[in-house]
Order: structure tokens, then sequence, then C-alpha cells
């Protein structure tokens, strides 16, 4: 079975791109999760996250917005002592004001059906040869970006939006010849 070359063959690493990877997300708190994970993941690399992701859960309560939105400096203090996640004061900081903002736009319109209009509500396919061909950003990651930002969003920059696409499966990326593949559209 081929699969894209970027997994190594850790398991996690292996069963993340076999079951998760560019499958389309629709679950508003799932998307608003994997966003801020990967924020996490700036300057790491994502097998990180990932070994740590189940110690991220516990500690952010199940990445609930509604309760991350509520919590301040004890909270923060808190979460700066817990080994089990990435101690980055920036980035939890960042999480409890991507909660917040997430909360004031899920109000006017549920998060998901927001990220998914800008793919027109189906994935974009990449249809890459190799994982060399696949950009790390785009222009439609780019004016997400912005517009998150502009929303109060913060650790939501054009590549870290790309990536989260990616694993979000708005855009599906797994390279040609990858068992996950899908075939691009003739246009």
């Amino acid at each position: 079975m081929r699969r894209c070359s970027w997994p190594s063959d850790d398991p996690i690493y292996t069963a993340y791109h076999d079951q998760e990877w560019g499958v389309p997300e629709y679950d508003s708190r799932a998307l608003w999760e994997k966003l801020i994970l990967d924020g996490f993941q700036a300057g790491l690399s994502w097998i990180t996250i990932l070994r740590k992701r189940d110690a991220f859960r516990e500690a952010f309560q199940g990445f609930q917005p509604s309760v991350i939105a509520t919590w301040g400096e004890e909270e923060v203090k808190h979460l700066l002592q817990n080994q089990g996640i990435v101690r980055h004061r920036g980035k939890i900081e960042a999480t409890i004001t991507n909660a917040q903002a997430y909360l004031r736009l899920d109000q006017e319109m549920p998060f998901s059906d927001r990220m998914w209009a800008y793919v027109g509500g189906s994935p974009i396919v990449g249809g890459y040869e190799t994982q060399a061909d696949v950009p790390t950003q785009s222009p439609l990651s780019k004016q997400i970006s912005q517009d998150l930002k502009k929303a109060g969003f913060k650790f939501c920059g054009p590549t870290i939006v790309y990536a989260w696409m990616e694993a979000c499966g708005l855009l599906n990326n797994h390279t040609v010849g990858c068992f996950r593949a899908v075939p691009k559209a003739i246009e």
C-alpha cells in the first residue's frame, strides 16, 4: 500500500495519515480544536503534537470553546505547569482569545459552515505528484488567515491555516499514488 511520503513508520503518524488527515471534518468544535493544535505545532513537528494530543484534550477540557473563553491568568499558570502539553504562554493565551473569537463567529454562522464556504462546500483536490510539489500556503489560506485575524484569532497565519485545511479535508493533498489520494477533476 502506497502512502504520501511524509508519515514516518511511527504507528501514530501512520494511523493519522491513513485514518484522519484529509478526511473532511464538518463539526465546528472539532475544526476549532484542530486549528488550535495546528497553532501549537508552529515551530515544532506535527508528530510532537500528535503524541501530546490526548494530554492537550485533557488540559483544555475537551477543547470546549465556551469553557476556555472564560479562562484567565490562573488557568494559564496552571497550563504552564502541565508537562503533557506544549508550555508556551503566547499559544495558551491565544487559545483563550481564539475561543472568544470562535464564539462570536459561531453566533453569526456555524464555524463549520463559514469555513467550508471558502471551498464551496467540498474539498479542493491538489493532485500533486510529490510532497515537494505541495505548497505550504496559498492565496486561499492567506484569505482565511486574514479573515480569522480580523475576527480576533491569533496563531493562525497562512501556513498554519494551510496545514489545518489539509488536516481537516478542506484540501485533499494526498499525493498521486497514495491510497488516500482523490483523482483531480478534469477542468
